[in-house]
């Protein structure tokens, strides 16, 4: 398996002429990523062996590999690598950038780096290999100790984002000692004009059921969002399309991640509920959020009250709702809502609707689903979702109730590495870096991703939602390749 390398990374190649550094990279760096100095003689000088040339040449690499390093791309340097002093630099340039710094030494015997120098069409000169080879015992001893965070032989690699850093150890974790964890489609787009969505939307959910998905979720808005597409994209509305989806289905759970307080009348939405769960045979999750949109509520020409009061009219619902959905017609009396009646059939078939409360506000938000719902879900990286478990069970021990941590994120999978570059280079916006298009979709094998769903389960969270950007895209299996990960985690 490659070793996984942190992206972004920089990574110096270290060893003789013929040693093999150049035909190594090559094979497992992007052409773009490699910054090499026979290259630069070759753009400074007449050719790649104008000796002549070296002082430019390294002066433009020191200049191409400073402003690569300052963008945060992952850069590969490949010389000889035999000096100290440039190594230190390249370490410390690293470093004041936040990246790590790798060393690749090459150990090959002499008599093979004599072979292949004699084979090139410009050899090096022989006295300048022999003061090479000379060197390099000194040099090879002496990387293990410079501070390079990883120090390799020429092995297969992978430069992957920081989420899949530790997915190999926490991936053979989980094969060891497997752990459950629920998992959720998340529906945020639809794509393919008005006249295909139906038809679409029912492969997708039949798919969505027979990879092993726990539940489909969608998101509760009336048009796109900045964050996924642009305002004018097709967008459908959220609890008519779950009624859709519970035509299509006949297991998985259904839910909003996650309708804003903001945009219906609670007893109604509480009717829209019971409905929902009634027609699908008892699936209906209430997903709840306080509302962000301030844009959508102004197009739309609803009120968009101040944090506060959407706070006051938030812990209302969640309160007001189970009782909405319970027996009897008994009044209801909150901060700002006042029910008189609260009567409605038929009511839910499930005893008792999970409601999930989303976002991550650590005193306000992740108390209020302490006291009132089932799951309250979260985003940010592992180390934010960690935190925010820790601060919910601190909630939850105050209320005396087992709350649940779900998360929602975004997952681009392939089978093995050639496929995610390829789905990376496919799908990423024009002049986007596939590196942070990559970290930025959690692109990763089937392996990465059960790593780190591992990871995620390790901390506390019980369900992943999961977002994924190939959905749709002819030729691509996504469901297929999710329900690999899946099968890992049941």
């Amino acid at each position: 398996m490659p070793v996984a390398l942190p992206s972004p990374c920089l990574v110096v190649l270290a060893g003789p002429s013929g040693s093999g550094k150049s035909t190594w990279a090559a094979a497992q760096f992007a052409s773009d990523m490699i910054v090499s100095s026979d290259r630069l003689r070759g753009v400074v000088g007449s050719g790649e062996d104008d000796i002549a040339a070296s002082a430019d040449a390294f002066a433009l690499l020191e200049e191409i590999v400073s402003r690569r390093v300052a963008r945060s791309l992952t850069t590969v340097i490949d010389t000889t690598g035999l000096d100290a002093v440039s190594r230190a630099r390249w370490r410390e340039l690293a470093r004041a950038h936040g990246m790590a710094a790798v060393a690749v030494g090459f150990d090959e015997p002499a008599a093979v780096c004599r072979a292949r120098n004699r084979a090139r069409r410009h050899p090096v000169p022989a006295e300048v290999l022999s003061g090479q080879l000379r060197a390099w015992p000194a040099v090879r001893a002496a990387l293990p100790t410079e501070g390079f965070d990883v120090v390799l032989s020429p092995e297969p690699v992978r430069v992957v984002s920081e989420a899949f850093a530790d997915a190999t150890a926490a991936a053979a974790r989980q094969h060891e000692r497997p752990v459950g964890l629920r998992f959720a489609l998340h529906l945020s787009a639809f794509p393919g004009g008005a006249a295909t969505l139906a038809p679409a939307l029912r492969e997708i959910a039949a798919a969505a059921e027979t990879a092993g998905f726990d539940a489909i979720y969608v998101m509760d808005h009336f048009r796109q969002i900045p964050q996924v597409g642009r305002a004018w994209d097709d967008f459908l509305e959220s609890w008519t399309t779950l009624a859709w989806l519970a035509a299509c289905t006949e297991r998985v759970r259904l839910g909003t991640l996650v309708t804003g307080v903001t945009y219906r009348n609670v007893g109604h939405l509480a009717k829209i509920v019971a409905t929902l769960d009634v027609l699908s045979g008892g699936r209906a999750v209430c997903g709840l959020g306080l509302g962000w949109f301030e844009a959508e509520h102004k197009a739309y020409g609803w009120p968009f009250p101040p944090v506060g009061e959407r706070y006051e009219l938030l812990e209302d619902a969640l309160q007001a709702l189970p009782v909405l959905w319970g027996p009897g017609g008994k009044p209801f009396r909150g901060k700002v809502l006042d029910l008189p009646d609260t009567s409605g059939y038929p009511r839910p078939l499930q005893p008792h609707v999970p409601i999930v409360l989303g976002g991550g506000g650590e005193r306000r938000t992740l108390r209020l689903a302490a006291r009132y719902a089932d799951s309250a879900n979260v985003l940010g990286d592992l180390t934010t979702v960690a935190r925010k478990a820790a601060v919910l069970r601190d909630h939850s021990a105050e209320t005396g109730r087992d709350v649940e941590l779900t998360h929602l994120t975004t997952a681009l999978v392939g089978t093995d590495g050639p496929e995610v570059d390829a789905l990376v280079q496919a799908l990423r916006p024009r002049g986007a870096d596939p590196a942070r298009y990559a970290a930025a979709m959690h692109a990763g094998t089937v392996a990465d991703q059960v790593g780190r769903f591992r990871e995620l389960a390790d901390v506390g969270v019980a369900e992943v939602a999961v977002r994924l950007p190939d959905l749709g895209r002819a030729g691509s299996d996504p469901l297929g390749r999710m329900a690999e990960v899946i099968a890992r985690f049941r």
